[in-house]
C-alpha cells in the first residue's frame, strides 16, 4: 500500500516540468529530492543561472516522512531566446 502511494506521488511529480511565474518568466524543473543530493544540485544550478527553490510536502514518501526530511524542487529560469548575453 505504501509503495503504491509513493509510485502515485512520483508519477504526479513527473507531470510537473515547467511553470510560468506572475511576471511571465518561464521556469524549468531540474531537480526533485532532498538531503545532500539537493544541496549538491542547488550549488551546481546556481553556477549556471537564476534558480528558485520550492519546498514540497513529503507526505506519501515514507523515507522522507520517517526521517522528517524536506523535499524540494529546483527551478531554473529559462532565458529568453531573443535575448543575447
Amino acid at each position: 500500500m505504501v509503495e503504491e502511494r509513493e509510485r502515485e506521488r512520483l508519477a504526479q511529480e513527473e507531470l510537473v516540468r515547467k511553470r510560468i511565474d506572475e511576471k511571465g518568466n518561464k521556469w524549468r524543473k531540474v531537480y526533485f529530492g532532498g538531503g545532500a543530493h539537493f544541496r549538491n544540485w542547488l550549488k551546481q544550478c546556481r553556477e549556471l543561472g537564476e534558480v528558485e527553490v520550492e519546498e514540497i510536502d513529503s507526505t506519501g514518501f515514507k523515507c522522507f516522512e520517517e526521517a522528517g526530511e524536506k523535499l524540494y524542487r529546483i527551478w531554473m529560469k529559462e532565458e529568453d531566446e531573443g535575448k543575447q548575453k
